[in-house]
């Protein structure tokens, strides 16, 4: 594994400066996975040169959070509000335009170097007790590069607090063919029930899926437009697939383990430098999760919580 540092000198002195800070390259065959100091994102995966992840520029930080971890809560919370113990708790506003806290209080962490290897680095980031999270938690995110050369990652939460804390955790890769017209492509998502919100994207109910979202047999993604999360999702011996796929039979899958309860799709034109873009998101509540109960979980004094999910591919010779 190779790493790059991001000093205060310039490229002039030799050395490169990236926005999302320390680069960390892990390789295993013909795999490569890059993860970012910031956010401990996953910023690249791909198979024999084939780009499995969307990416972005060195001067750049992840544009529509792309490959970023969520901690401690996923998507948003309405109006930044929730209560604990009747108390009434104000986090940030950090989505303005629809006045919501978004994406939990790491997006903007750097996370330290907890461990690496060979095919594996571990990073770790602390949430400090503070206004709307009065909290001391720690996010830990390993990537590792198996024997068959996917992908695997493990979020972790460790309380340090001497009362139960509340979490949602979740992640925001955004999946690629290579350089296959995303609009070509079939998605396949086994899940069976979807959130229905209102225009700020708040879940106000749930129903049967049907029509865009509805992708239990595959749709098109140039057919689709949804910005949606799904639950009652299938699980195969533990594990749920959902899956990107080519009509030559290439495919790119990103997997979840049971203890992520939902999954979020989201299909935009607005991802830079893409016609049109997919993010299959992980998670283990909804959003708004904090005050309608829905997956939040509390996570007692001392001790951790372990999501699991990953990235994998079938590519002809190379998968």
């Amino acid at each position: 594994m190779t790493s790059s540092a991001a000093p205060d000198s310039s490229m002039a002195s030799g050395f490169q400066t990236y926005a999302t800070g320390r680069q960390y390259e892990i390789r295993r065959g013909d795999a490569l996975a890059i993860v970012t100091e910031l956010a401990a994102g996953l910023r690249l995966y791909s198979r024999a040169g084939v780009q499995l992840t969307e990416t972005y520029g060195d001067e750049e930080i992840s544009p529509g959070a792309a490959g970023i971890t969520l901690a401690p809560w996923a998507n948003r919370v309405e109006d930044g509000v929730w209560y604990l113990d009747g108390k009434k708790q104000q986090l940030d506003i950090t989505e303005v335009s629809r006045n919501n806290a978004s994406h939990g209080l790491l997006r903007n962490a750097a996370y330290n170097l907890v461990d690496e290897s060979q095919y594996s680095v571990t990073l770790e980031a602390t949430v400090f007790p503070q206004h709307g999270y009065p909290f001391l938690v720690r996010h830990r995110v390993q990537y590792l590069l198996a024997e068959d050369l996917g992908l695997e990652v493990r979020q972790s939460l460790i309380n340090d607090s001497a009362a139960p804390a509340p979490f949602v955790l979740g992640a925001h890769p955004y999946l690629r063919l290579g350089d296959d017209e995303v609009d070509n492509l079939v998605l396949t998502v086994a899940a069976e029930t979807r959130l229905v919100t209102d225009e700020r994207l708040i879940p106000r109910s749930s129903e049967p899926v049907t029509g865009d979202s509805d992708l239990r047999s595959g749709r098109r993604v140039r057919d689709l437009a949804i910005d949606v999360a799904l639950t009652d999702i299938a699980f195969d011996g533990g594990t749920a697939r959902h899956t990107l796929s080519s009509p030559d039979g290439r495919s790119v899958t990103l997997w979840q383990d049971e203890s992520c309860g939902y999954v979020h799709v989201f299909v935009t034109t607005q991802l830079p430098g893409r016609p049109r873009a997919v993010a299959i998101e992980p998670m283990t509540g909804p959003a708004n999760a904090f005050n309608s109960g829905d997956g939040l979980q509390w996570l007692p004094p001392g001790e951790s919580f372990t999501m699991t999910w990953g990235i994998d591919a079938v590519l002809g010779d190379a998968g």
